[in-house]
């Protein structure tokens, strides 16, 4: 175990993570440049194509040093803040991080993020400043911040170029000798860190593992720890980045598994796999919880089978999914789907549509509530129309974050402003430099909806944000209903703040009042909470010319005729449904 060293790249999203390594595997020899590709460890095209790290990839890379070989564990990870929960995955299991900052954005709110979750874990932190190439690079500007926010000395400092591969060697150097070798029991009994997980069709449920104790080999019986789950090891292997079996993976190794399990939910992220039922299982992690929920239907209601077998096949490769059917009257049958975020849902719908060649339409993203009812019953709902009679509800809890945002101080106004709108409390502001660092406590809810975009707006595209749920917090919430000639239409209703709930009926009732066609008779629109009515527009009837064939001047006729026509639309009216357009539900799922 001397000899190894396991460590990981953390840093803010396109701060050139995966290209760093990719000079990583060219200088260790572990890939040639024949075989080379850009964002080699990025195995998924989308990736590839959006320059962002979704799924952590693993690699081991030998490299020799003043005469001794020693075997490097580089775990690649994403820096875009829904998939912080990869971060801390691969954290578990390093022993010490490489903190990377782009010279020419400097630090940024994800950089900050990560580096407080490698120091709740005492990871060994090697700062570096990359692309030092590129002509826009403010070196300088870049080392005051790791000095003015991180407390790093100059001396510490290392500079690479991820794109020309200057200063890698260096800084690989550095990672042999300020990295410490994995402490653990070589000859003790297993246990082993699952920290990702991945389905093959043929060898079933694989575990990405850290052997922090023992070693484990093929054929050996092994236990799913928190799955209570026994089971073979078919095959043990590492990754060179591509899976390479091996004889055993030994105590301070990373490697993988194949468990020969055949459903991915047996596979615990974080479980422990052992050989005994009585071995203490290492620190494990919080269970992954949905944080947005979007419902996806597909255009041709006959696609609804292959999109239930694609979420299933997702789901297979990325446990964090959670999907459920739902119906809409007008949209027909789809899927209500929990996802980690924004960007997540973004990746998921274009996965989706271009591997399994769907074409859907997605609602727009709601967040999850709880439920205090009277008898003190906690319920959690991730749709209005499930919320309980308001007779019941003692009070509505929604998901509130810790909102980090970091922009330079001419903005600060705008952007405070901006959190207050969106009902932010400020817990802090940090003055770093030029740079500003604004601490906000803010319902999940308003983030999801149209935050992010208007932050970059403001700030002309300089302020960046990270955050972390940190519970869930009673509100002053009610559920909007939407009527149509006195019809409750339960899909279009959604769950608001009260104090902004006549603002947001009337923007409902007047958007829907352009898109709804007109009727022979005349239709009403209204949104409310309860009984009681906030907003009201109403749908003229278009008038049918029933005269038009009349020639001459026989008013008597054409009263008669325009009588019957009066009492055909009071019975239409009263009879009458009003089929509402696609076009109406997303106008409102897509607010």
């Amino acid at each position: 175990m001397q000899n190894i060293r396991n460590f990981a790249i953390i840093a803010h999203i396109d701060h050139g993570k995966s290209t760093l390594a990719d000079r990583m595997l060219e200088i260790t020899g572990t890939i040639s440049k024949r075989d080379m590709q850009n964002q080699i460890l990025d195995s998924n095209p989308i990736e590839r194509e959006r320059g962002i790290t979704i799924k952590l990839a693993p690699v081991r890379m030998n490299y020799s040093l003043n005469g001794n070989d020693y075997i490097l564990n580089l775990i690649d990870t994403p820096g875009h803040v829904d998939f912080s929960y990869e971060v801390s995955r691969s954290l578990a299991a390093c022993e010490g991080a490489i903190l990377l900052v782009d010279a020419t954005q400097g630090v940024q709110a994800q950089t900050l993020a990560h580096y407080h979750e490698a120091t709740k874990l005492n990871l060994p932190i090697i700062p570096v400043i990359n692309k030092i190439d590129v002509n826009t690079a403010d070196i300088p500007g870049a080392v005051s911040q790791m000095q003015d926010i991180f407390g790093f000395k100059p001396e510490e400092l290392v500079y690479v170029s991820g794109k020309t591969g200057l200063g890698v060697p260096e800084l690989l150097e550095t990672v042999i000798k300020k990295i410490p070798s994995p402490t653990g029991a070589a000859q003790g009994e297993l246990r082993a860190l699952v920290f990702n997980s991945n389905f093959d069709t043929h060898l079933g449920v694989v575990a990405w593992v850290r052997v922090v104790d023992g070693s484990i080999s093929p054929h050996q019986q092994i236990i799913l720890k928190a799955a209570n789950i026994s089971t073979n090891a078919i095959e043990v292997g590492v990754f060179t980045p591509t899976k390479k079996p091996t004889d055993i993976i030994n105590a301070g190794e990373v490697g993988y598994v194949v468990t020969g399990l055949r459903d991915i939910s047996d596979l615990k992220v974080g479980d422990t796999v052992s050989t005994s039922t009585s071995t203490i299982s290492l620190p494990g992690y919080k269970p992954i919880q949905p944080v947005v929920f979007v419902s996806f239907y597909p255009n041709d209601g006959e696609d609804i089978n292959v999109l239930r077998d694609a979420l299933s096949k997702l789901r297979l490769q990325d446990s964090s999914l959670q999907y459920t059917p739902e119906f809409s009257p007008a949209l027909g049958n789809g899927f209500r789907v929990g996802l980690l975020g924004l960007l997540h849902a973004d990746i998921v719908q274009e996965r989706l549509e271009r591997e399994f060649n769907l074409s859907l339409i997605a609602a727009a993203p709601s967040v999850g509530y709880q439920i205090v009812t009277k008898s003190d019953q906690l319920i959690s709902i991730s749709r209005p129309m499930d919320l309980p009679d308001p007779s019941i509800v003692a009070e509505i809890k929604e998901p509130v974050i810790n909102l980090s945002v970091f922009v330079p101080e001419r903005f600060i106004g705008a952007v405070m402003q901006l959190c207050q709108d969106h009902r932010g409390s400020l817990i802090n502001i940090e003055y770093l430099g030029k740079l500003a660092h604004l601490s906000y406590s803010l319902p999940m809810s308003e983030l999801i909806h149209g935050f992010y975009d208007q932050l970059k707006s403001i700030s002309q595209g300089f302020a960046t944000l990270d955050y972390e749920l940190s519970g869930f917090v009673a509100a002053d919430l009610v559920k909007l209903d939407i009527l149509i000639s006195g019809d409750k239409i339960d899909s279009l209703s959604q769950i608001v703040p009260k104090s902004k709930s006549p603002q947001i009926a009337r923007d409902l009732v007047e958007r829907l009042k352009n898109i709804i066609p007109k009727q022979q008779f005349e239709i009403v629109i209204q949104a409310g909470i309860g009984s009681h009515i906030l907003a009201r527009a109403d749908i003229k009837a278009f008038r049918k010319d029933v005269i038009a064939k009349l020639s001459g001047g026989d008013q008597t006729r054409k009263d008669k005729l325009l009588k019957k026509q009066k009492k055909g639309k009071a019975r239409m009216k009263r009879m009458g449904k009003i089929d509402l357009p696609q076009e109406a539900f997303l106008s409102i799922l897509r607010l």
